[in-house]
């Protein structure tokens, strides 16, 4: 990808960034009016860690997005399909309602390590190198899985309110989150997707063969595993702070390995700022809502992935027929 491209996909994300947190438009009257400093505190307590966690959120899904589909070699492979983000919010909720440990540091390493079981998991029932139908039927068995084992520690809780309070946050949800919490998700995630960036040639020459990304130095079982551990680390702390949100983690890396001229490798810096353009556009769309009501951008993401997902799958049936 060109800088120029890198510079307008950055660009496009720092526009929408400030839209966050300028919407309505209201807040910028507000900023230049008497009540400014009220106006400043609604920004930096409540706009500025919304904006923040969806831009990194986004971000590190569609970097995570990006290595699982060099790493498995497949289009459809995605943190939500391959059961990570529901490994995460299993590993969540087990910490939070049944271990009763609900501090952001407890409920990050909860969830990171549900979404790296979740990992290994599919590794040793897909492989490496899964075919289409294996890799999903995989995936939807994981997290078939995680989702149940989720419903039951929710309905074991002590809390009888368990459901309540778990409901808008398995939704997907960046309201009333802190700069603090913020930070919980930041912090992995950013160390997670720059880690990712250094795997760019060895992920590149996987499509070349294996066995020549061997002979020329590369460990694979190494490679594996750092881009299992970086994607639970990133994706996990994610969860842990915003609940489980999908398909951005799938269409990004699609977009971002036409950008990268179908370099897989290349396709991670693109994925994550298309992720983190996604995410932002979406929690836009949520306050949208009328009636006042704020949706779930998990619901959102779903509502604009899923038919995404439907077309991807016809598309790539109706090519293998041809």
């Amino acid at each position: 990808m060109t800088a120029r491209m890198t510079l307008l996909l950055a660009t496009l994300a720092g526009v929408l960034f400030l839209l966050s947190l300028l919407t309505p438009w209201s807040s910028i009257a507000a900023l230049m009016a008497e009540d400014r400093g009220l106006a400043i505190a609604v920004l930096q307590e409540l706009r500025l860690p919304r904006a923040l966690l969806a831009l990194i959120y986004g971000a590190m899904l569609g970097a995570a997005g990006a290595a699982i589909q060099a790493l498995f070699a497949n289009p459809l492979a995605s943190p939500d399909l391959t059961g990570t983000t529901s490994g995460a919010a299993l590993g969540a909720v087990v910490t939070a309602y049944l271990i009763g440990l609900a501090s952001p540091l407890a409920l990050s390493i909860g969830a990171i390590l549900g979404a790296l079981a979740a990992l290994l998991l599919l590794l040793v029932l897909a492989g490496s190198r899964a075919e289409t139908a294996t890799l999903l039927l995989s995936g939807l068995a994981i997290s078939a899985l995680a989702g149940a084992l989720t419903t039951l520690a929710l309905a074991l809780a002590p809390s009888p309110f368990a459901f309540y309070d778990a409901y808008d946050w398995l939704m997907g949800s960046l309201v009333d989150r802190s700069l603090a919490q913020a930070a919980f998700a930041g912090a992995p995630a950013l160390v997670a997707m720059l880690l990712l960036l250094r795997l760019r040639a060895p992920l590149d020459l996987l499509t070349l063969g294996e066995d020549v990304a061997e002979s020329l130095g590369h460990d694979l079982r190494r490679l594996r595993v750092e881009i299992v551990a970086l994607t639970a680390i990133g994706v996990g702390a994610c969860v842990a702070i915003c609940g489980a949100i999908g398909f951005v983690g799938l269409v990004a890396p699609i977009f971002a390995r036409r950008l990268s001229r179908g370099h897989p490798g290349q396709a991670i810096l693109p994925a994550a700022l298309l992720g983190g353009t996604l995410l932002l556009a979406a929690d836009l769309v949520t306050r949208a809502a009328p009636l006042g009501r704020v949706l779930p951008i998990g619901v959102v993401t779903a509502l604009l992935g899923a038919p995404f997902f439907l077309w991807l799958v016809a598309h790539m049936r109706w090519s293998l027929g041809r």
